[in-house]
């Protein structure tokens, strides 16, 4: 599947032997989403053993499709370190659009085609619940033959799940575009998830173009209230079988999780998807631990990826400021992206020696107040020298304590000398 020259140079910056980073991608407990048509100039190894990944969702909007700017939030989000990134495009421009996107980015893309597919339907003024299959497979095929290394596959709401839902009432319901569009599909059509029926020939696709499959969780929790339902296992439960079935066809696959979970229950939900779905590599979307934080909801997905990470989850989905309320700007997409990368180094540094030689070396400068060592090693740079710049103050201390600093009166005797 990859060169062996490829794999030791992943393995090298992974700051993992050779033999590890083979056997995880054997055994399916690690994916590299690197589609086989093109070179990335960035790749990354997502899964076990390996540092917490992130992800950046970026892409056009029904009401802002301006191609530029949305460029630009994936070059932010990747500049400020996002492993991978995702176009979650819903624009009738998303097909010269993600071209773009290709081209210019450097990690490994993203998409969710039954987006693109529900566009093409309504560009041709036919209904949602008229989509085929086939209208499904060409836009796979298309996005394969672009380069997309990675495709989201909501394969795992069944027929026999719409029973539940009606049944359920959840406060929540179903958050997850691709899952409101099936489910819609199926409750009109009275039939099985088109994506399920077809899964192998979907796989036999990925295969041929080496595009990793994220098993969507369309039936994840949107609320607090709904955190670990019936409906949440009985999906994983089949996103388990299907993990199964990329693994004997050859194909690389991650599961997709929750979504709004109560923080006592985040480490139980860790270990039920590394259980129920073989280990595979658990990509994260939060979690957030709790509903009332809208407008700060970067900051409760970081407490809830940290605490996923800690107990196994391998990526995460960058949540920005504006989730639930509108589509983000250039700054939500740079603080979530900074969020989530914290989240992600709090687990790295106590699992890899280089990450946590960063926290020694920048707290070493810190307690000599030797500022200008401090900035490099910073999460964000000019956010540190902005704000070290903000007010006028003695070179050797910060505008807080000033003659008071413990650190400099410390020194001033010479009591650790």
């Amino acid at each position: 599947m990859f060169k062996k020259s490829f794999l030791k140079q992943l393995a090298s910056k992974e700051k993992v032997s050779l033999n590890h980073l083979q056997t995880q991608l054997k055994k399916g407990f690690v994916v590299i989403p690197h589609n086989n048509t093109k070179e990335l100039a960035n790749p990354c190894a997502i899964g076990q053993g390996l540092k917490v990944k992130i992800n950046t969702n970026f892409g056009l909007s029904t009401k802002t499709d301006s191609e530029k700017t949305e460029i630009k939030k994936m070059l932010c989000a990747i500049d400020n370190g996002a492993d991978t990134v995702m176009d979650l495009s819903v624009s009738q421009k998303l097909a010269k659009f993600r071209k773009q996107a290709l081209k210019k980015s450097s990690v490994p893309l993203g998409t969710v085609p039954i987006y693109e597919a529900a566009l093409e339907v309504e560009r041709r003024k036919r209904s949602l619940e008229s989509i085929t299959f086939n209208d499904i497979y060409d836009v796979l095929l298309k996005q394969a033959k672009e380069g997309v290394d990675f495709f989201t596959i909501h394969a795992g709401i069944l027929k026999s799940t719409l029973l539940k839902i009606r049944r359920k009432k959840r406060l929540g319901g179903i958050v997850s575009r691709g899952g409101a569009i099936l489910s819609r599909w199926m409750f009109v059509n009275k039939k099985e998830n088109l994506l399920y029926d077809n899964f192998d020939t979907i796989l036999d696709l990925a295969k041929k173009y080496n595009v990793t499959m994220s098993l969507g969780d369309a039936l994840r929790p949107g609320a607090i209230a709904d955190s670990t339902d019936d409906l949440q296992i009985s999906e994983l439960k089949v996103l388990g079988q299907l993990v199964k079935r990329c693994r004997k066809k050859g194909v690389q696959a991650m599961v997709e999780g929750p979504g709004h979970i109560r923080i006592d229950e985040i480490p139980m939900n860790m270990k039920l998807e590394k259980k129920i779905c073989h280990d595979a590599p658990f990509y994260v979307l939060g979690p957030l631990p709790t509903d009332i934080a809208a407008g700060y909801d970067h900051i409760t997905s970081a407490i809830g990826g940290a605490i996923g990470a800690y107990f196994g989850a391998d990526f995460l989905c960058v949540v920005t400021p504006a989730e639930h309320l509108r589509h983000p700007s250039l700054e939500d997409i740079k603080e979530g992206t900074i969020a989530s990368k914290i989240a992600a180094h709090c687990v790295n540094l106590i699992r890899f020696k280089d990450e946590w030689s960063r926290d020694y070396e920048l707290s070493k400068h810190r307690a000599r107040r030797t500022w200008n060592k401090i900035f490099p090693l910073a999460i964000d740079e000019a956010k540190a020298k902005a704000y070290r710049n903000y007010t006028n103050t003695s070179d050797d201390v910060c505008s807080m304590c000033e003659n008071f600093c413990s650190l400099k009166m410390i020194d001033d005797c010479n009591l650790l000398h």
